[in-house]
């Protein structure tokens, strides 16, 4: 689990940087960058799943038939809070477009949440007060 956690925390340093060197036109007009840019966001999440079913398998604290239960579950028993929980299932959500594209989602939202990598570092810090 710690290392998990240590691959997410070293995630968004990844994603932190990938802003720093490349702007949103960069994006735009490079399919490389904006692969990367999917890939980052795609297994970041992922962790953040991982770690959440996980905990809840661990401390047997319900029986979760999708991904965001996984993270209500963690909301209900106080590892996070429901702001988190509510931004964590977003990125669960855009996960599945990324893996199933249901739709097709626009690049410059994707680039905007780079934005919005510290709600992995706050998860990070809350479950490592648990584990």
């Amino acid at each position: 689990m710690l290392e998990r956690l240590k691959l997410l925390e070293d995630n968004v340093k990844e994603l932190l940087e990938f802003k720093k060197k490349f702007s949103l036109d960069d994006v735009l007009t490079d399919k490389s960058r904006e692969w990367a840019l999917r890939y980052g966001f795609l297994e970041t999440i992922q962790i953040v799943i991982d770690v959440a079913c996980h905990v809840v398998s661990k401390y047997n604290l319900g029986n979760p038939l999708m991904y965001s239960e996984c993270v209500d579950i963690l909301k209900d028993y106080k590892y996070i809070d429901e702001s988190l929980a509510v931004k964590l299932n977003g990125m669960i959500g855009l996960r599945n477009i990324l893996v199933h594209e249901y739709i097709t989602i626009e690049r410059e939202k994707l680039y905007g949440l780079l934005d919005q990598v510290g709600d992995f570092r706050e998860f990070v810090g809350r479950i490592k007060e648990f584990v």
